[in-house]
């Protein structure tokens, strides 16, 4: 087996338990090696290990996604769901072959900005955000019908894997990640009766931003770009998904309960 190793923060590099867990996969006879800087892996590497938290992941899944090579992560804190395995049980997952691979759908949008296109992709979200002080028009139109316009902070397009993260904060709804879903919500929408709206994956979705200020800014999970007001965002599903590692002793909904501390009340306890 052959996997590569990218850490997130520099300082985990010095994690005594890092060292310890490729210690162990390289006396078991796996090839370990870095990336950093953005390198691509080997076309022969079996697995990515991303080691820090889901920022960490979401990059580490624009190295691998089109490639095709699985990503497991290793959660060095707490809250993390793309990340959420401890780092003392992936060893013997690993070498045992106590795993599945999940796929997860990746987005992709093409931003017309002025004359220029640039394709971006994203595995939680795409969002849409002032960058001054004035709220936004959000134009959306799904599959050709136009919804009324959104008067908001911004607007976050999410996938099912990216429901527990931007979206969960602006009360989006938590979705299964084998949902086969993308979950529009509005930022601090002007209008309260405006609510997050749920509508399937295979949908193509535009939106277009207008503002006052000259600028907006438009994210594809953790990366930023400016466009000019005015800008075109078209967004679908990717042609690829991620393949995430999953060890057979992880379940979703525990993990709602252990990060999210879903369910906690007196009258749950047995």
């Amino acid at each position: 087996m052959k996997i590569a190793v990218h850490i997130g923060k520099k300082d985990a590099a010095s994690d005594s338990r890092i060292d310890d867990m490729l210690g162990r996969l390289a006396q078991a006879g796996v090839t370990i090696y870095d990336v950093e800087d953005g390198r691509k892996p080997d076309p022969d590497t079996d697995m990515l290990m991303s080691i820090g938290g889901d920022g960490t992941f979401l990059t580490a899944s624009k190295l691998v996604a089109e490639m095709g090579i699985p990503v497991v992560g290793v959660n060095l804190g707490r809250l993390g769901f793309l990340s959420e395995n401890r780092i003392e049980d992936v060893v013997d997952a690993l070498l045992d072959g106590d795993y599945s691979l999940e796929n997860r759908a990746m987005l992709k949008a093409v931003v017309t900005n002025g004359s220029e296109n640039e394709v971006m992709y994203a595995l939680n979200e795409f969002t849409v955000h002032r960058s001054g002080a004035a709220m936004l028009a959000v134009d959306v139109t799904i599959d050709g019908v136009a919804l009324p316009p959104y008067w908001a902070d911004g607007l976050i397009v999410s996938t099912s894997s990216g429901s527990t993260a931007y979206s969960l904060s602006v009360g989006g709804p938590i979705v299964l990640p084998a949902a086969k879903v993308l979950i529009i919500s509005p930022i601090a929408p002007h209008n309260m009766n405006v609510r997050p709206l749920v509508v399937p994956d295979s949908a193509a979705i535009t939106i277009k931003v207008h503002s006052r200020d000259r600028r907006v800014i438009f994210t594809a999970d953790n990366r930023s770009v400016d466009v000019d007001e005015g800008a075109e965002m078209e967004l679908s599903l990717a042609q690829f998904s991620l393949k995430r590692v999953r060890l057979n002793n992880s379940d979703f909904i525990n993990a709602l309960t252990e990060k999210l501390y879903w369910g906690e009340d007196v009258r749950n306890i047995k």
